[in-house]
């Protein structure tokens, strides 16, 4: 039986990887037993005992952009947050401890280094994070997602490239199944639009310009998830500009819950470029235009967009250049060369890890005390 802990957090990209990991252990034996360590009031206090793994809080938080009073009340958490650790160490007794990214993962790493506990590092980004790169230092392996990314560290022999696990889902449904999930028409090419689970203003407004041009393309079906917070004002544009979005070939939604079945049936899609979506869009084949979000750490985003484009697989408008007639302007260039979009998809494909998990399971496995 292996003990294993498992740490990240801070945003999904760090948290999903990690639950996909626990989860392809569990699969592989069921006497695993797992741990995942977060920051206590963190979203993977919540999404991880959602997904049946036991959880452990401990102290932390970022570290300011600026110096400030809030940077010593930082570092404070952060020598709690190894105590705590030492503590949940000793306590679990883990025969490996993996870390994927987010300031949580650095006590815990860390820690688990300094008491000779076989460590993992998992990055899912095209340009690491600031954590792991630090903590490359220290651990058995580096597991890396974009062959990109390889550059950025200091330890080329601790290097692996295995990808980004990501739903068993993804890739294994019809076109007819999931155009029929969404009411829509399997033959008819359709467009998929996200700026993840809250929404991405910038994104919405440019597509609600991109909408009053389709409105004159009926054959044109679109996938549209706003985002919880950005729903309710984007209709409220709609309404306000006179456009109806309730057509026969428009689904304007807020949150996009089946997510398998909408990239089964998309021939474009149009949104951020967090890690994750990215895997997804590999695996399932698909041709992107990419907006990243322009806030997120290191501008990684970027980095992994200009992983796609120099592939041939996406397009990318930066969040600042990203306006209605912008975006409408490479929508319509590419929903008019169907060729282009073919070739594009299949260089997605060319990108995907579809062992991913398995790779990393393998290397968990070897890894671990036995």
């Amino acid at each position: 039986m292996v003990r294993v802990i498992l740490t990240g957090g801070g945003t999904g990209g760090h948290i999903y990887p990690a639950l996909a990991i626990a989860k392809g252990l569990l699969a592989r034996d069921a006497e695993t037993q797992i741990l995942y360590v977060g920051i206590q009031d963190g979203m993977e206090a919540r999404l991880v005992p959602e997904a049946g793994i036991a959880f452990r809080g401990i102290s932390g938080q970022g570290l300011p952009r600026r110096l400030s009073l809030d940077t010593l009340k930082v570092i404070g958490k952060s020598f709690k947050a190894l105590w705590e650790t030492k503590t949940i160490l000793r306590e679990f007794h883990p025969d490996l401890v993996v870390g994927t990214g987010g300031y949580v993962s650095g006590p815990v790493v860390l820690t688990a280094s300094l008491f000779n506990i076989p460590t993992l590092l998992h990055e899912q980004n095209a340009l690491p994070g600031i954590t792991n790169k630090i903590l490359a230092r220290v651990v058995r392996r580096v597991m890396v997602t974009f062959p990109e990314s390889i550059a950025h560290f200091g330890v080329k022999n601790k290097l692996e490239l295995v990808g980004l696990p990501v739903r068993q889902e993804i890739g294994q449904c019809s076109r007819e199944v999931g155009a029929k999930r969404f009411g829509l028409r399997p033959d008819r090419l359709t467009l998929l639009v996200t700026g993840g689970s809250r929404g991405a203003r910038t994104l919405n407004q440019a597509m609600i310009n991109v909408l009053e041009h389709l409105a004159q393309y009926p054959d044109i079906q679109v996938i549209w998830a706003t985002g919880t917070a950005t729903y309710s004002e984007t209709i409220e544009e709609f309404e306000k500009r006179g456009i109806s979005w309730e057509r026969p070939q428009w689904r304007v939604l807020e949150y996009l819950k089946d997510m398998p079945e909408a990239l089964a049936c998309t021939d474009l899609y149009i949104g951020r470029a967090g890690a994750t979506s990215l895997a997804e869009l590999m695996v399932a084949g698909i041709p992107s235009v990419l907006i990243p979000y322009p806030f997120a750490a290191e501008n990684h985003q970027e980095h992994n967009a200009q992983a796609l484009v120099q592939a041939g697989a996406a397009q990318i408008i930066l969040d600042k250049e990203c306006d209605g007639e912008r975006l409408w302007n490479e929508v319509d260039r590419l929903i008019s060369q169907p060729p282009l979009l073919t070739k594009m998809g299949a260089a997605a494909r060319t990108l995907a890890q579809p062992q991913a998990l398995n790779k990393i399971l393998d290397l968990c496995l070897k890894t671990a005390w036995r």
